[in-house]
């Protein structure tokens, strides 16, 4: 789609527009052809110059071509050109570029479509240049302009001021000349380092995708640790609430047994002296009984004859006739199981009376059956008494003395005849394997009289 108005884009041949669009190029390329173009122009007083800005139609031939170039991007001339032409001009850049500086040569709908989008674009840099009243202030403005970032701006000011000579013009021109050379080498060296910093680019692009992916990867494992150590730590909580619980439930129950029985504490810190008692008392008789042997040695060696006359041989009996020796009680431990509380002390000074050591245990009544084994190892002779011991007691007297061998006579009914009469069969002769004989276990606790097999 084109205008007639436009016809230098689309209605001239190829070889007519290229040469006439290059008419104003060629003679802008090289100072010597600017000056064969154009003859040079004088320095015209400041005050000979009019006030009002020059026009874009109103610049010279070889200054379109530098305005246009620098100062509109390509973008923004098709956008202003289509919108002249009422559409979209269909044409490459560079025929674009050509076409509107030849429709920019004198006014038209596309030069001041043109001159206006100049102004409002570098309206900053025209206001500044306004404020410039001689060529030479204007001279300086333009050269600090060259120097700096805003080329384009400071270009299209200079050139259209009112205060802008022919020689100024020429300047100015050349000096973009130049500097659009400086920009095409730049842009070169530009372009390879752009490549250079996309290339690096892609490798740290590369680098930084790993990293993430070990990032993601190290993240994925704190939270699969963490939700470790949090479910850990609610397992714990509850084992410590259950712990608590039970605690709580256990020192409440404790509390009750010390309201309903009172003397339960001073039950257990009695039993437990009394542990150590005889403990104590174990120690202390096994000390004087050891002292008592030494005493009797000393006295036997005190007492034997300095030349004891040889003894005749006897005729040796036959082993089988030999008598039992019998068990004597002095220095011997006689352990009592049951009895009652108030016989326990005549139960002592039978057994004192005849030289032995008194233990008791009552058989489970107040004393725990569990420190039975302890008081049946330190004892050495042991009378039962049947009648009053429960079972666990019975069977575990029973037990002991016939895996260790030690004597025992169990008596049917605690009393005091009966206790003088298993002292006799104690210090009597012992049986073949010295322990108790069968008739000493018929006396049985009520229920008890059961096998050993039947034993649970």
């Amino acid at each position: 789609m084109c205008d007639p108005a436009f016809a230098p884009l689309g209605a001239t041949t190829p070889a007519a527009r290229l040469t006439r669009n290059h008419e104003p190029h060629d003679s802008a390329d090289t100072p010597a052809s600017l000056s064969a173009a154009a003859p040079p122009q004088l320095a015209v007083p400041n005050h000979l110059l009019g006030s009002r800005r020059r026009r874009l139609w109103e610049l010279p031939s070889q200054a379109l071509c530098p305005v246009i170039g620098a100062c509109l991007p390509l973008a923004v001339l098709r956008k202003r050109i289509g919108k002249a032409l009422g559409g979209e001009a269909l044409v490459q850049d560079y025929e674009l570029h050509c076409g509107a500086i030849h429709e920019c040569r004198q006014r038209g709908r596309i030069a001041e479509l043109l001159h206006r989008e100049l102004d409002h674009r570098y309206a900053l840099a025209v206001r500044q240049a306004s404020r410039l009243k001689t060529t030479l202030q204007l001279r300086d403005w333009w050269r600090e302009a060259a120097a700096g970032a805003e080329v384009a701006g400071g270009l299209w000011a200079t050139l259209s001021h009112p205060r802008c000579d022919g020689l100024l013009q020429d300047e100015v021109l050349q000096d973009i000349h130049m500097l659009q050379h400086q920009v095409g080498s730049s842009h070169r060296a530009d372009l390879q380092r752009i490549q250079a910093l996309a290339h690096e680019n892609g490798v740290l692009a590369s680098e930084l995708g790993r990293a993430q992916q070990r990032s993601t990867q190290l993240i994925a494992e704190r939270d699969r640790r963490i939700e470790e150590l949090l479910a850990q730590q609610m397992r714990h909580r509850a084992e410590l609430v259950l712990r608590d619980s039970r605690l709580a439930a256990l020192q409440t129950e404790l509390d009750t047994l010390h309201a309903t029985q009172p003397a339960l504490r001073q039950a257990l810190v009695r039993e437990r002296q009394l542990l150590e008692g005889q403990t104590r008392i174990h120690q202390l008789e096994q000390a004087l009984q050891r002292l008592r042997r030494e005493l009797r040695q000393a006295q036997q060696e005190a007492a034997r004859p300095a030349d004891p006359p040889p003894a005749e041989p006897a005729q040796a009996l036959p082993e089988t006739t030999l008598p039992a020796a019998p068990v004597p009680l002095e220095d011997r431990s006689v352990l009592c199981v049951g009895g009652r509380a108030a016989t326990v002390p005549v139960y002592r000074r039978l057994i004192e009376a005849r030289g032995a050591r008194f233990l008791h245990h009552d058989g489970g009544e107040e004393h725990a059956v569990t420190q039975l084994d302890a008081t049946l190892a330190a004892a050495d002779l042991v009378i039962c008494q049947t009648g009053c011991i429960s079972h666990d007691a019975y069977w575990r007297v029973k037990e002991h003395c016939k895996r260790h061998g030690k004597r025992c006579v169990f008596v049917d009914q605690p009393s005091r005849s009966g206790l003088v009469r298993a002292l006799s069969q104690l210090a009597g002769p012992a049986g073949p394997e010295g322990g108790a004989t069968s008739s000493s276990f018929t006396a049985l606790p009520p229920g008890a009289a059961r096998s050993s097999a039947e034993r649970p």
